[in-house]
C-alpha cells in the first residue's frame, strides 16, 4: 500500500502527543530524496518503508526525534548520507539514533557465532545509551516482517527465526505487547504454515460460535461493575496464535485445556478498585482453582501489572479476566513506549533507570564470559522466558526464569551469597540446592562464614541463568587461576587423545599457539585457564581444531608420501572421491542419494566426505557461502558396484484397514528389504507412513515406488529426508 507525507500528518495529527510536524516533514523530504531511485524486493519505491516505520513510532506514541530517525534510519547505511550530514541538518540526538541504528545492521546475525555475539552486545549496548534505538529497530523488523512475502524462501525462514528467538523476546522483556505478538505471529506464520493456519481455524470457528456468549458475558459483567458505582472500561481480546501454539503444541495441552483464549478486561481507577472488582467477579462466576495470579503485588520483570484469575460461566465456557488500572493498562500495551506516550500520565513506575537495570546486568554478566553461546542463551533464557516469583525470608520478591535453581536464587541476591552457599531450605525444609524452584515459595540461603569457601565447577551446568553460570565462573577465573590451568591441560590433552589428534612435543606447541591466536587471548596459559573455568566450551570449538590439524598436518604427510602412480584404492561404499583416497564417507541423511542421481561431496569437520545430491537444497545453499564453497568435492558412483543402499520413501494413504499389511506384502513380493516402518494419523484424517528400505539404485526405488501406488487407498509415495545443515 502506498504511503506519504499525507498520511504522516493524518497520524501526528490523530496521536495524542505534540509532535514537531515541521521536522518531520523536513525528515521525509530528506529521507524521500536521499532513497530516490532505490526499490524493494516486492519492486515498490524502497521509501515505503522507512515511511510505514515512522507510522508504527507514531502508534508507539514516541517523541520527534525517534520519527525523525524513524524516517532516516537507513540512509546512512543504503545512500551516500553520512552520519555527519545528519547530525547538521536535524541535530546530534538524531544523528546518535539513526548512528545507532545502523551499526546494529552492519554485522549479519546469522553469520558466524562470534559476530551473531557481538551484534547482540552492540545491541545491549545501545540500548544501555538510549532504549529509542531498539523501539526503532523493532519497529524496522516488523514493517519488514510485515512484508516479507517477497523475501527468497530461505530468507524468510532464517528472519522469522531471528525475529522470535531475538526481536520478539526483546519487545516482550520491553512490554511491548503489541509489537511482540504481532512478531511472534507473522514469525509463526512462516516458520509452522499448517500449525498456523489449523490456529486460525480454530479460532474463527470459536468466534463464531461463542460470540453472543462473550457479548453476553460483557454485559453481566457492566452492569454488576455499575452496581459498585465505578468508573470503569470492559474490552476484550482473543489470545495471540504463537500464544495459543505454546501451550497447544509446544506443552501439548488439548484445546479444552486453553481457558484464556478469550479474556475480558476491565480498567479502573485504583489498585483498591481492582482487588474489589476481582471479589465481584469470583461472586458473579466460579472460579477455575490455581488460575489466579497477582501481577500487581508481584509486577513481572517488564513492569507488566494486573489481575488474572480464570472463571467459568453456568453455560461452561471458561474465560480469563484481567483487571488494571489505566497506568497499568498503559504500561501493558506500550511498555517502556509509555514513558514517551504518556510521560504525564503513567506515575510512580516510570523510572527508566529501574526499567533498563536488566540490561545492565546482561552487560555486567557477560564481561566475564568468552563465549557467544553464553550471550545467546542469556538472550533465550534471561529475556524470553517465562518466570517464577520467590520469597527472601525477609519477604522481598526475586523473579527469575522458570527452570531456576536454588543456585540461581542465591546469586541473584548476591555473589557472595552464591559464593559462600552450603545449603538452602524451601518453605523451612532442608532441600537440594539444585532444586528447581516454583511460584510462591520461601527459599532460604545457609552460607559459611569461611572467606576461603567457593562454589562448585557442577554448578556452571546446573544452573538455568546466565548471571549466575558468569558469576561462578568470574570466581573460579579470579581464584584459582592456576587449577584452571591444570583443568583447562588436562581436558586439551583428552579431547586430542580422543579425536585422535597426535602431535609431536614441537608440533603440539606450534598448534596451541595458533589456536590461542585465532581465539585472541594473549598467552598460552589464558587460553588453558579459560577452558578451566569454562569461559570456553571445548567441545565447541573441537570441529575448528580438528580442521585445522587436518590442514596443517595430517594431510600434507599423506600427500607427501602418496606415489605419484600408484593405483587408486575404490573405497567398499561405492563411491569414488576424486584426489583422495580411503577417507571417510558417508551419505547424507537430508536426501539419500542412491546410485543414478547426480552426486557431490562435501567435506564435513572430522566425519569425512558426506555425499549429497547435487539438487539437496544443502548444496544450493554451500554453493552461495563463500566459507563453505571450498568444501564442495567431486564424487562418482562405482561402476561394479553391487552394495545395496538404505533410503526412505513417504506413503501418504487413506484409513483404510489392512493397508499396512498390503504394503509390507508388496515390498516382500518386490523383494525390497524394510529397516524402519513407523505410521501416524494426519490432522485431517489421512495417514502418513515412514519407511526405510534398501534399494540398489534410482530405477529400482522408482520402480518400487510405481508399484506401491497401485494399492487400493494410496494417495501418493514420494522419496523423504528431513533436510540438514551440513
Amino acid at each position: 500500500m502506498s504511503v506519504g507525507v499525507e498520511d504522516l500528518e493524518r497520524a501526528v495529527k490523530n496521536a495524542d502527543h505534540k509532535y514537531d510536524i515541521e521536522l518531520i516533514k523536513k525528515a521525509y523530504t530528506f529521507a524521500k530524496e536521499s532513497h530516490n531511485g532505490q526499490l524493494r524486493l516486492s519492486g515498490e519505491p524502497y521509501f515505503t518503508h522507512p515511511i510505514n516505520v515512522a507510522l508504527i513510532l507514531i502508534d508507539l506514541g514516541m517523541d520527534t526525534d525517534s520519527i525523525v530517525a524513524g524516517l532516516l534510519h537507513d540512509v546512512v547505511e543504503d545512500t551516500e548520507v553520512s552520519k555527519e550530514d545528519i547530525v547538521s541538518t536535524f541535530g546530534e540526538d538524531v544523528g546518535l539514533l539513526v548512528d545507532g541504528v545502523t551499526k546494529l545492521g552492519q554485522v549479519p546475525l546469522y553469520s558466524r557465532e562470534e559476530q551473531q555475539a557481538e551484534n547482540i552486545r552492540k545491541m545491549l549496548l545501545a540500548m544501555s545509551k538510549d532504549i529509542r534505538v531498539i523501539i526503532i529497530k523493532l519497529a524496522d523488523r516488523l514493517h519488514n516482517m510485515r512484508t516479507a512475502e517477497s523475501w527468497p524462501e530461505q530468507k524468510i525462514r532464517d528472519k522469522s527465526l531471528e525475529t522470535m528467538e531475538i526481536y520478539a523476546p526483546l519487545a516482550h522483556r520491553l512490554g511491548i505487547r503489541a509489537v511482540k505478538e504481532e512478531l511472534e505471529d507473522i514469525a509463526l506464520r512462516y516458520l509452522d504454515p499448517i500449525a498456523y493456519n489449523e490456529i486460525t481455524q480454530v479460532v474463527k470457528k470459536r468466534e463464531l460460535n461463542d460470540a453472543n456468549y462473550i457479548e453476553y458475558i460483557k454485559e453481566k459483567i457492566y452492569f454488576r461493575i455499575k452496581e459498585l458505582g465505578l468508573n470503569f472500561k470492559i474490552d476484550g481480546r482473543i489470545k495471540s496464535h504463537y500464544g495459543i501454539y505454546r501451550k497447544v503444541y509446544m506443552n501439548g495441552k488439548d484445546w479444552e485445556e486453553v481457558f484464556d483464549i478469550y479474556a475480558i478486561r476491565i480498567i479502573v481507577d485504583s489498585i483498591i478498585e481492582c482487588y474489589n472488582i476481582l471479589g465481584a467477579m469470583h461472586d458473579l462466576f466460579t472460579p477455575i482453582p490455581n488460575r489466579f495470579k497477582d501481577y500487581i503485588s508481584m509486577p513481572k520483570p517488564n513492569m507488566y501489572q494486573s489481575l488474572h484469575t480464570t472463571v467459568i460461566g453456568s453455560e461452561g465456557i471458561p474465560f480469563e479476566i484481567q483487571i488494571r488500572t489505566w497506568d497499568m493498562h498503559y504500561t501493558a500495551e506500550y511498555g517502556i513506549a509509555a514513558h514517551w506516550k504518556y510521560k504525564e500520565g503513567v506515575k510512580g513506575k516510570d523510572s527508566l533507570e529501574e526499567r533498563l537495570a536488566w540490561i545492565r546486568r546482561i552487560i555486567e554478566a557477560q564481561q566475564e564470559s568468552e563465549s557467544a553461546e553464553d550471550l545467546m542463551q542469556s538472550i533465550k533464557t534471561d529475556i524470553g522466558s517465562e518466570e517464577v516469583f520467590v520469597f527472601t525470608p525477609n519477604g522481598d520478591v526475586k523473579t527469575l526464569p522458570l527452570g531456576s535453581t536454588v543456585i540461581d536464587f542465591a546469586y541473584a541476591i548476591h555473589s557472595e551469597v552464591g559464593n559462600r552457599m552450603i545449603g538452602a531450605k524451601i518453605d523451612g525444609r532442608i532441600a537440594p540446592i539444585e532444586t528447581k524452584i516454583e511460584t510462591g515459595q520461601v527459599i532460604e540461603i545457609i552460607r559459611t562464614k569461611s572467606e576461603n569457601h567457593g562454589p562448585s565447577r557442577h554448578w556452571i551446568k546446573a544452573v538455568k541463568t546466565s548471571e549466575a553460570r558468569n558469576k561462578i565462573r568470574s570466581w573460579f577465573k579470579k581464584e584459582k587461576r592456576d587449577e584452571n590451568i591444570q583443568e583447562g591441560l588436562a581436558e586439551i590433552e583428552r579431547e586430542f587423545s580422543r579425536n585422535n589428534i597426535k602431535l609431536s612435543e614441537d608440533e603440539m606447541k606450534e598448534f596451541i599457539e595458533k589456536i590461542v591466536k585465532r581465539h585472541h587471548f594473549n598467552s598460552v596459559d589464558d587460553f588453558y585457564a579459560a577452558i578451566g573455568y569454562g569461559g570456553i566450551t571445548l567441545s565447541k570449538i573441537m570441529p575448528g581444531i580438528k580442521d585445522d590439524y587436518s590442514k596443517l598436518f595430517k594431510n600434507n604427510t599423506t600427500l607427501q608420501k602418496e606415489p605419484k602412480n600408484e593405483k587408486k584404492i575404490v573405497p567398499s561404499c561405492g563411491i569414488v572421491v576424486e584426489g583422495i583416497d580411503q577417507c571417510l564417507v558417508k551419505f547424507a541423511k537430508c536426501c539419500n542419494p542412491l546410485p543414478g542421481d547426480s552426486i557431490i561431496g562435501f567435506i564435513t569437520r572430522g566425519r569425512g566426505v558426506s555425499v549429497h545430491k547435487s539438487s539437496c537444497n544443502n548444496v544450493i545453499i554451500a554453493k552461495n557461502d563463500t566459507e563453505n564453497l571450498d568444501r564442495l568435492i567431486a564424487v562418482r558412483w562405482e561402476n561394479s558396484s553391487t552394495k545395496n543402499y538404505r533410503s526412505s520413501i513417504d506413503i501418504i494413504t487413506n484409513n483404510r484397514p489392512g493397508i499396512i499389511a498390503d504394503i509390507t506384502v508388496a515390498l516382500s513380493v518386490l523383494k525390497v528389504p524394510i529397516h524402519e516402518f513407523n505410521a501416524r494419523i494426519l490432522k485431517n484424517g489421512n495417514g502418513i507412513i515412514t519407511t526405510s528400505i534398501e534399494i540398489a539404485s534410482v530405477e529400482q526405488l522408482q520402480n518400487t515406488m510405481h508399484k506401491l501406488t497401485k494399492i487400493e487407498g494410496i494417495i501418493s509415495v514420494d522419496r523423504s529426508g528431513m533436510s540438514k545443515k551440513i
